[in-house]
Order: structure tokens, then C-alpha cells, then sequence
């Protein structure tokens, strides 16, 4: 069985990681193109790490246009479609595996479908408060097989019209390997970062919300206002690149302060140690939600970016106003909220999925029934 794994972002490369790594236990081939923030010196460069591993990327489609505006970001989707589908053509995969909602997956759908390569779709049927969930059942319809991390995703695909045989519920991916990639300790931590880093910090990650661009500057600030009420050391990490960012990566290093620390781009190992080991997680990623559950972190989820999304009792939700984030804060990070988390379980599965999903693939047939869709509804 070969499979084409598609890759743009630091979070695309967390679900499909441990599948990929399940690839090579089984003697699968596989390959991974790489494209969008993972190619760019600015947002961490994220490929090289990858190459050496030993991890076969076997093409780099740049595709990012500079303007980190909605126009540029929906032009930048077209130059992708274009470049991806001379690749698959050359590639010709068994399957191409798709992670969760962003754009660069969304092209690689509409590629894949209209060439009548089978798609399987990672992180399926969830929702969230932007355009990014409107991507996602897209990528739904076009789509193949969906593998949904929970029941609540699963009831939803079936009500969008997806065929039974179709939709399988395996958890999420990118909680299989939590426990292997967050090992590093405070003091591995501090060395590796260059810090004095105590235990009781924060990480923050800010990403824009893209139908709110505009308004990023303003959620900066509130959020900035609201954190300089904490005295506790901020691990900032900077966003994706989408429509909004450019005011947030521009204008945060002249608001920093001397408990601010600021990253492009984190390692997988050094991001879910520090996720494992801090206080609390701020902003609106999805890390917060999906896996910082299992380590039992509370995370201050702000704005509608994952809006409706399912949620365990991590989650303090705020909205982008300095009073109601450090409200939110104060409640995340007092310790009888840490002690109610002891017992709690991850929405998004217990880290045993990879294995279910290469189970299903590999005892799938590439046949009409597979490749002509027939909607329910």
C-alpha cells in the first residue's frame, strides 16, 4: 500500500506523524509532500527537522504569496491545486491522507477527487468557528473515508449525508504520541530554550482569526493587557500564516517584556514537554483543546476560532476583552481548578489510533463503491 501524506503546518504534521511512523512498522510505503509554513524560514522551517529524522518528504510545492491578507491567502490556495496535481500524477498513490481543515487540504481534496484518487480524511466531521470549519466539510464531501476522533464528530458526517460504510470513529492521531514526544523536563527545558524557566509559566499562542483579520491587532493588545496582570514567565509562540497575521507578528516583539518569550516554531518534543509542564495554555489553538486534555493542562480558549468545537473540562473560554481573559486566567491557573482535572478523560481518544487507521485502509477495497459517492441525503 503506498500513501501520499499532505503537510503544511507545525499541527498537520502532530496527526499524521504517528500514522506515518505506523507506515514504516509495517513495511507501508509512503511519502509526504510538504508545502506552505512547513517550507518557510519564517514560520520555523519545519521540513528540515522532519528530512532529519529520516521522514521521506518527497516534494516542497511553495506556495505561500507574501501579503498575509484574505486575497493572498485564497490565491496562494490555487497555486498549490495547481502544482499538486502534476504530483500526484507522478506519484499515483494507493490513498492520499488529509489532516484536519485548513486550506492547502482542501486543494488537495478537490485534486485528488477529480482524479479519482481515493482520499482519506483525518480529524473529520468536527466543527469549529471559522472558515476552517467550513473547509473541513468540504474536504468531508469530497472525501473518501472519514476517520472521526469522537461520537460527536461521527453523528455529524452521518447527518451531512455520508454514507454508513464510509465513517469510522479512531480518536485523534496526535494523542498517540504524547507521552513518547513530551519527556523533556524544566530543566531539559530551560537549557534547551536558554531560560530560567520555573514552574509555573504560561504558553501562548495567538493565531488570527481570518474573518476577524482586521481585529488581530486589537486581540493582541487585549491579550497582552490581560497577561501583564500574571507575574509568570510567557512562552509566546507566533501564528500560521493566514489572513491577520502580519499585525501579530510585526507588533508583538515591540510589546514584549522581559517575562515575554517569543518563538517562530517549536520542535514537536519541546512544544508538548512545555504544553505537558506549564500552568496553563492561552489563546485560541487547538492544542488547547485536543491535546492538552491528556496532560491534564487547563487552557484559556479565547474567541470564536474554535467555536462549537467539543471541549473536555480543560477549557475556561473567554472572549477577546483584557477583563474577561484574565478572569479566565485566574480561574485556569488556581490550583483547585488543576486538582478537578485528575480524573477527567480527552474527548479526542485514548492515543491508540494510528493503528486502527491503517487496519481500515489496508482491508478497504479501491473499487466504484469506493470512488463514486452517493450522498444520503
Amino acid at each position: 500500500m503506498k500513501l501520499l501524506f499532505v503537510n503544511g503546518s507545525r499541527g498537520e504534521w502532530g496527526y499524521i506523524k504517528p500514522i506515518i511512523d505506523a507506515c514504516i512498522s509495517r513495511k507501508h510505503e509512503y511519502s509526504i509532500c510538504a508545502t506552505n509554513m512547513l517550507l518557510l524560514k519564517t514560520h520555523g522551517a519545519l521540513v528540515d527537522s522532519i528530512i532529519n529524522k529520516g521522514y521521506n518528504v518527497t516534494s516542497a510545492i511553495y506556495m505561500a504569496l507574501d501579503g498575509h491578507d484574505a486575497f493572498a491567502m485564497a490565491k496562494s490556495l490555487g497555486v498549490f491545486l495547481t502544482s499538486f496535481v502534476d504530483h500526484i500524477k507522478i506519484t499515483n498513490p494507493d490513498w492520499i491522507i488529509l489532516a484536519g481543515d485548513r486550506g492547502e487540504q482542501l486543494m488537495a481534496a478537490v485534486a485528488a477527487a477529480y482524479s479519482y484518487i481515493p482520499v482519506a480524511h483525518i480529524q473529520a466531521g468536527e466543527k469549529s468557528g471559522n472558515i476552517d470549519g467550513v473547509a473541513r466539510h468540504a474536504i468531508g464531501k469530497l472525501a473518501h473515508v472519514h476517520f472521526a476522533a469522537n461520537t460527536d464528530a461521527y453523528n455529524r458526517l452521518v447527518n451531512l449525508g455520508e454514507e454508513d460504510f464510509r465513517i469510522y470513529e479512531v480518536g485523534a492521531p496526535q494523542l498517540d504520541d504524547l507521552w513518547v514526544e513530551s519527556t523533556l523536563t524544566i530543566k531539559e527545558l530551560s537549557s534547551h530554550l536558554r531560560l530560567d524557566l520555573q514552574d509555573n509559566y504560561l504558553m501562548v499562542v495567538l493565531h488570527p482569526v481570518t474573518e476577524q483579520a482586521t481585529s488581530s491587532m486589537g486581540h493582541l493588545e487585549q491579550l497582552v493587557s490581560a497577561l501583564k496582570t500574571f507575574n509568570m514567565q510567557k512562552i509566546w509562540i507566533m501564528p500560521n500564516n493566514d489572513a491577520g497575521a502580519e499585525a501579530i507578528i510585526r507588533n508583538l516583539p515591540r510589546m514584549r517584556t522581559s517575562d515575554m518569550h517569543i518563538y517562530s516554531n517549536l520542535s514537536r518534543n519541546v512544544y508538548l514537554s512545555l504544553l505537558r509542564n506549564c500552568s496553563a495554555i492561552i489563546g485560541n489553538s487547538s492544542s488547547g483543546l485536543l491535546e492538552a486534555p491528556t496532560f491534564k493542562t487547563p487552557c484559556v480558549n479565547i474567541g470564536r476560532r474554535q467555536q462549537d468545537r467539543v471541549q473536555g473540562p480543560n477549557v475556561v473560554n473567554a472572549d477577546f476583552d483584557a477583563t474577561s481573559i484574565g478572569a479566565a486566567i485566574a480561574y485556569a491557573i488556581d490550583p483547585s481548578f488543576k486538582l478537578s482535572l485528575a480524573s477527567s478523560e480527552n474527548p479526542y481518544g485514548k492515543g491508540d489510533s494510528a493503528g486502527k487507521i491503517l487496519d481500515i485502509l489496508e482491508n478497504l477495497q479501491n473499487d466504484a463503491r469506493l470512488l463514486v459517492k452517493n450522498l444520503t441525503l
